[in-house]
């Protein structure tokens, strides 16, 4: 399509302060790619200054810019077609959408399904090869259930959600509408509860509820238990990446976001917002205030508060944790002079 009809179709997602530019440009879009990889009828985009290198370089035949003057007269010199607007990634987020659509298969029940005869299934639902569906399940409109997902008893998922090939679903688990639930994932399996005895562990019975709200989304191979009493919960928008453990009775906020290999262990409790790196680890019963930032690996063994970043093990606020790094990088120097100073004044 021509560059203009892309304009014309993401419509309202540009805002009052977007601006076109080279009204004589109206290239054919046939893709989007990421700027260094973009070829000719490609569409892709610039987030800001440090990527203006790129523009000289790039086949791209248009580009979504942020509202930099400079970055947009390098494009006009280069030939290129673009739009400019304040948030040029979710632009072109919004974009890639008009190039690709998701598998959507239509409505229509596996005949090797099977499903109990007191499972409430909606309308224009679609169940997959071998999917299992247990007693009292209730399952939403336009629900789409992939291959292979078991879905335990007393089970309720809202309208519009997907649950791919081979994720399991256990009970009394209940999913909002819109949610996406990838392959391999668990919902609601037994925390890990176990009290210690003189002679061994004893199992505590995890007769708890998981919720997930609307629109959240559970990355692969993801984990989120279910507790001994009470409800693991998950607030809506809130989005878990791959590989990541939820442990029994965490209570997460809406809008937040888990990146892969994350880990939390029971009863963590995290605000709304918050953004957790790859492999950060939560301590039992920590709490993590609304807006906080934990970066790659951060280990969180106490209270974090509202819009604090943390970083390192044990997890420190970010600007004191880059103090220590400046110190240990220099600790082989400091040894070598404390060796000095110790030999001077006759010291071993």
């Amino acid at each position: 399509m021509k560059f203009t009809e892309i304009l014309s179709q993401l419509g309202d997602l540009i805002n009052n302060h977007s601006l076109t530019t080279n009204p004589e440009l109206n290239p054919e879009i046939t893709g989007v790619a990421a700027i260094d990889e973009a070829k000719n009828g490609n569409l892709s985009y610039v987030e800001g200054a440090k990527f203006a290198s790129f523009i000289n370089s790039t086949d791209a035949s248009a580009l979504i810019l942020p509202l930099d003057e400079k970055l947009q007269t390098q494009a006009t010199e280069k030939g290129i077609a673009w739009l400019a607007t304040p948030e040029p990634r979710l632009l072109f987020a919004q974009a890639i959408a008009l190039f690709y659509r998701p598998y959507q298969p239509t409505a229509d029940i596996h005949s090797s399904a099977v499903i109990h005869p007191t499972a409430k299934i909606g309308e224009n639902v679609y169940i997959g090869a071998h999917v299992v569906i247990s007693q009292n399940v209730e399952i939403g409109d336009g629900v789409i259930i992939h291959p292979n997902v078991v879905i335990y008893p007393d089970v309720k998922i809202g309208d519009r959600t997907t649950l791919h090939a081979n994720c399991s679903i256990h009970e009394r688990t209940q999913i909002g509408a819109e949610c996406v639930i990838h392959s391999g994932a668990v919902i609601g399996a037994e925390g890990f509860g176990f009290v210690p005895t003189r002679t061994g562990w004893v199992k505590m019975e995890q007769s708890g509820y998981t919720v997930l709200e609307d629109r959240v989304e559970i990355g692969c191979n993801s984990a989120v238990d279910r507790p001994a009493v009470g409800e693991t919960r998950i607030g809506k928008d809130t989005k878990i990446d791959n590989l990541v453990q939820i442990g029994h009775g965490c209570q997460i906020g809406s809008g937040c976001a888990v990146a892969g290999q994350a880990g939390m262990a029971g009863g963590v409790k995290v605000g709304n917002r918050v953004i957790l790196a790859g492999q950060s680890g939560i301590a039992n019963q920590v709490t993590i205030g609304d807006g906080a930032i934990a970066s790659a690996q951060a280990g969180i063994h106490s209270n974090v508060a509202p819009g604090e970043i943390v970083s390192g093990t044990p997890a420190l606020p970010h600007k004191l944790y880059l103090k220590v790094c400046a110190v240990y990088s220099r600790l082989p120097d400091m040894y070598q002079s404390l060796k000095e100073l110790k030999r001077q004044l006759g010291q071993k």
